[in-house]
């Protein structure tokens, strides 16, 4: 179910690891999360994404890039980009709220961006990651109706369809998780960081349902930022200024394991990295580009251990 980027002249080749990896304006801070902080223009952002040695990267949130589909994709087509997909957060669980006209602007502008992936998100209703409510059957029942139904009609658009299971989302722990998979057939954006500040397990989860698997946010978090998080010691937004996310390779999520688990489960599609960011002003020196280009290289060395044992 992953999504496959074919080679251009050989449809039926996969393309190597190191050409399926994206980037996200949310390493560089940009969310859309009012008040998050610190926002960088979307030029500085995608010259430096190319710079650091990303081929494609995800939209954004909305306003970042322009909004019509057509200046939308040449902005990205300027800086040598590809597209990958867009982060769309819908209220999926009210019975009142019919969260299809939300997501159709979405399509238009991948559509005409030659983008992949939908990343929907079952969002609470609320601004912000900071509270969520527990739902009943009820609003279960309609949310996996409704992620069916979306996936049905981002299908028919050519698109994948993905859900992201995200922390303060009404989808977050590894339970919910379950609950999407034995209740619907939508494909799981598996995001490493939020899996795991939710209580899941991001290993387990590629192991267990490669097949469900159709795109990946590549993150890494520091366990003891994640463990304040559950707890309700912390907002998840006070964890994130306080550097639960970091490059790969320098937090608790076993990254090695989870990408030889989707490579050797077949998976084909994009690893988007991840690092959400909250900036207080402009940063001094490389600022985040540094920080993606340590994710990359870790990344990189993972394929290039994988091509030396012949893998």
């Amino acid at each position: 179910m992953s999504d496959i980027s074919p080679h251009p002249a050989n449809p039926d080749v996969v393309p190597p690891l190191d050409e399926r990896v994206a980037g996200a304006p949310i390493s560089w801070g940009v969310c859309e999360v009012p008040g998050w902080g610190w926002q960088y223009d979307a030029s500085t952002v995608l010259a430096e994404m190319a710079e650091s040695g990303l081929v494609a990267t995800e939209f954004g949130p909305e306003g970042f890039l322009p909004s019509d589909p057509q200046d939308r994709a040449q902005a990205l087509r300027q800086h040598g980009l590809r597209a990958v997909g867009q982060f769309v957060p819908l209220v999926l669980h009210d019975p009142d709220h019919d969260p299809l006209p939300d997501l159709e602007p979405a399509l238009e502008a991948l559509v005409a961006a030659g983008a992949s992936t939908v990343v929907l998100a079952a969002a609470t209703g609320s601004e912000g990651y900071d509270r969520r409510p527990d739902l009943d059957d009820a609003a279960w029942e309609t949310l996996l109706a409704n992620l069916d139904r979306l996936d049905e009609t981002v299908r028919a658009r050519g698109l994948t369809p993905t859900l992201h299971p995200h922390v303060g989302t009404v989808v977050e722990s590894g339970a919910e998780v379950e609950r999407v998979l034995d209740g619907s057939v939508i494909g799981l954006c598996l995001d490493t960081g939020h899996l795991l500040i939710g209580g899941g397990d991001p290993v387990a989860l590629a192991v267990r349902h490669p097949e469900r698997i159709a795109h990946v946010h590549l993150k890494d978090v520091r366990l003891d930022w994640a463990c304040r998080v559950r707890e309700g010691e912390v907002t998840y937004t006070e964890a994130v200024k306080g550097g639960m996310y970091v490059p790969l390779g320098r937090g608790d999520v076993d990254v090695r394991a989870v990408v030889n688990a989707l490579e050797d489960g077949g998976y084909a599609g994009w690893y988007v990295l991840e690092q959400d960011t909250v900036l207080e002003g402009p940063p001094e020196g490389e600022g985040p580009k540094g920080e993606v280009m340590e994710s990359l290289n870790h990344l990189l060395g993972i394929e290039a251990q994988r091509s030396w044992v012949g893998i």
